[in-house]
Formats: structure tokens, sequence, C-alpha cells
């Protein structure tokens, strides 16, 4: 999934044996040039970009002539998460690779031959018309940006910290880092293979469904429906109080199986945690669901 760095190899458990030596180095430059000729970002283009970060590492490239590689883009691509620039493509195949052998989807390939070898699918249709899962792994695992996120295009190559935290859309428990700029979630990606459960992957939901954390339709004060029908602010402590009101008055008239407590995916574990606590303890009824139980 990650690039391996470009001076040493691993060895035995524990150790490492380097490699930097003249015919290694003068090899790692030819690679290095002869993939950057066909790329057309330069070094400097995203500090997301593994392969710019190599070729500096590798030293000064050779003066090669920048390759004609005519790569088709999808013109008819219409989903709104995954984008395409055939530009910064070198064909490394790391994305059909992961798409078949960790994600078992096969929707993208690697289509024509020679120059104009691409990033594909079947009949260069929309990746919303073929077994993709939009789970975004092509866009993790892709070495030069070349594929990338419609959603946060740019946003990830400032300056962000990342929040490791949990996925509540399942029971699963998945792993993701939240990218965070400004006091904002930007962003949400995958922690490295090997260090989560869930392996360094992510569904869609996981990856892309972030976007309720500032929505400005969000609710930022209590609103209570008063005697002219409508809403209206309130104070928490206002709020509360009329929240028990209700919920005791409905157990008290019929009984606590009368009462059901629905949470939201969209909570903390935590959250999710105190709504049955509330519910079982505080009223007594074991009506309490959260879609992540399905």
């Amino acid at each position: 999934r990650r690039l391996a760095p470009a001076c040493a190899t691993p060895a035995v458990a524990g150790q490492t044996v380097s490699t930097t030596n003249d015919r290694v180095a003068r090899h790692r430059r030819v690679l290095m040039s002869l993939y950057m000729a066909d790329h057309s970002a330069n070094g400097d283009a995203s500090p997301r970009n593994e392969l710019a970060a190599m070729a500096h590492a590798a030293g000064p490239l050779l003066p090669l002539d920048a390759l004609n590689s005519p790569r088709n883009d999808r013109p008819a691509e219409t989903n709104p998460y995954l984008g395409f620039d055939p530009g910064l493509c070198i064909l490394c195949a790391r994305c059909t690779r992961y798409c078949d052998e960790v994600e078992a989807v096969s929707a993208i390939t690697l289509s024509e031959r020679g120059a104009h070898t691409t990033i594909a699918t079947a009949g260069q249709v929309s990746l919303m018309d073929t077994t993709c899962e939009l789970c975004g792994g092509c866009v993790d695992t892709c070495p030069t940006g070349a594929l990338f996120e419609k959603k946060s295009a740019g946003a990830l190559d400032g300056v962000v910290q990342q929040v490791r935290s949990t996925c509540n859309y399942c029971g699963v428990g998945c792993q993701l880092d939240l990218n965070v700029a400004d006091g904002k979630v930007v962003g949400v990606t995958s922690p490295p293979p090997g260090e989560t459960l869930n392996d360094g992957n992510l569904c869609v939901k996981g990856r892309f469904a972030y976007d309720f954390i500032h929505h400005e339709d969000r609710l930022t004060v209590p609103l209570i429906r008063g005697k002219d029908g409508q809403l209206h602010e309130a104070t928490w402590p206002e709020a509360i109080r009329t929240i028990a009101a209700g919920l005791t008055g409905v157990r008290d008239r019929h009984g606590a199986d009368a009462l059901g407590f629905v949470s939201s995916s969209r909570c903390t574990g935590e959250e999710n945690y105190l709504m049955q606590k509330l519910a079982r303890a505080a009223f007594g009824t074991n009506n309490c669901h959260q879609c992540a139980a399905t």
C-alpha cells in the first residue's frame, strides 16, 4: 500500500540492509528519471506525491524529454467522490491490484497498449455504472495523486492535523484518521496497513460521509415547539426539562414499553452507550436501537 523507503530494504526481523551503493543509486536515478519524464507534475506539486519525494531523494535526474503519453480520461465520469488525472498516472497498477486483490471488485483495469495505456473501466463508463464500491482505496494507494478525492481536492495538501477516531456507521469499529485544518474536518484518510483491525481499509461511508460535521443545516441550539405550533430556540436546561416531562408522561400513562429510543451512527460510541443506558436504566425499557446494529 505504501512505497518502501529508497535507501533500505527489509532483511530479517529487526534488521535493515543498506543498499546505498553507486550501482543501485544509478539504477534508481534512471528509473526515477523515466517515471518523472512521463509525469506531468514537478516535485513541488503535492506533499502527498510519493513519486516526487522518491525522485528528489534519488538525486539529480537525467534530462529526458517528456514522453508523449496521450492517456484518456473518462469524460462520462459522474461519481461525486473519485477523480482521475491521467497526466499524473505512471501506470504502476497499484490501484488496479488493490481493486482486484484487496476489494475483489475489479472495477478498474489497465486498458489500451503502449503509450495509450491508461486506467479505465469497461467501455470507459462511469464508476457509478460498474461494480465499484467507491471505497476510495485506489486513491489511498495511488503514489502520485493521479487518483484523488473530489470533495477534499487540495485541502489535504496543506497543514492538517490527523486525529485517530472510530467510525460509527456500523458495528465493525474501523479506525480512521480525521484530517483537521483550522478547526474543521477537511477529509478522512485510512491509517497505515497493519495498525488497525480494518488494516487500512474503509468503506464509502467511513471515507466520504463526513459532511454532516460542519453542515449548515445542523442544529446548534435546542428547539422547542410552542403553543403556536412553531419551533423556538431554547436553552439546554429548558430543552432537557421539556424532554424529561414528555418521556415520563408517556411512561406514566402507557407504561415503559410505550417508549422507544433510537440513536445515531453520527454520534460517538460513548453517546450511543448513554442512549441505551437512559432507555434501560432510567426508563426501564429495552426498546432501543441504532442503525449500526444492522
